[in-house]
């Protein structure tokens, strides 16, 4: 009897084994067999075939719309310098691009000239003197200030516009030999208007430089720092 009930225990368990994985596991085999890939649908390309595609995708990627480039914008320029009877021009050109308040005005006082030259001598004899040794190191252009009272017998070696290139021929007469002149503003400064536009999109740019054409002499560039700061 023990046997007979040791037989059918064994017997059970088997069955249960193959309905729990036999039966379970044919069961989920169409499933898996439709999730695998149909080797006969893979075929491989050839080269001219690859190149073909990706020159498509490439073109795809080139007709896709792009978003706009965004405005270039200078921050703050400055449009200079100008005499007084200039200004009032300026500012009336100036009226038809409507820029309210990214425009406004700064005066500043500049050197009209700048001078080269050989301090006052104690006379006429020792300003000769000085005139003979400019001339043994081969330097011919120059005269003796006789009318000013303050710098009579001074020795003038020319007038130039801007500082650097009143030191561009102090540099020249250095490597001749001469050793005591120097450069001092020549007259008094003059009043200059500059006219100061911030935010200043790219197709004002290019109207600002027509503007600045109209006027010889007149520059377009980077307000100075303390301009930028003011604007900040």
């Amino acid at each position: 009897m023990k046997t007979v009930s040791v037989l059918l225990l064994l017997a059970n368990l088997g069955f249960f084994a193959w309905i729990y994985f036999g039966a379970g596991r044919a069961s989920d085999e169409p499933q898996l067999m439709e999730q695998q890939l149909n080797p006969q649908a893979i075929r491989l390309l050839r080269a001219d075939q690859v190149a073909a595609l990706a020159a498509e995708r490439t073109k795809q990627a080139a007709e896709r719309p792009k978003s706009p480039p965004r405005a270039t914008l200078a921050a703050c320029l400055e449009l200079g310098a100008f005499n007084p009877g200039d200004a009032a021009r300026v500012q009336q050109a100036l009226e038809p691009l409507a820029l309210g308040s990214r425009l406004s005005q700064r005066r500043a006082d500049e050197i009209a000239s700048y001078w080269v030259f050989m301090p006052p001598q104690r006379n006429r004899q020792a300003a000769n003197q000085k005139a003979a040794e400019l001339k043994k190191l081969g330097v011919e252009d120059f005269y003796i200030v006789q009318e000013d009272s303050k710098f009579r017998f001074a020795i003038s070696l020319g007038v130039f516009k801007t500082e650097e290139a009143a030191r561009s021929r102090l540099a020249e007469l250095r490597k001749k030999g001469v050793r005591t002149a120097r450069v001092d503003p020549r007259e008094t400064s003059v009043q200059k208007v500059f006219f100061t536009v911030r935010e200043v999109p790219e197709a004002l740019v290019s109207r600002l430089n027509d503007l600045r054409q109209s006027f010889a002499g007149s520059e377009l560039k980077d307000c100075p720092p303390e301009e930028k700061r003011r604007g900040n």
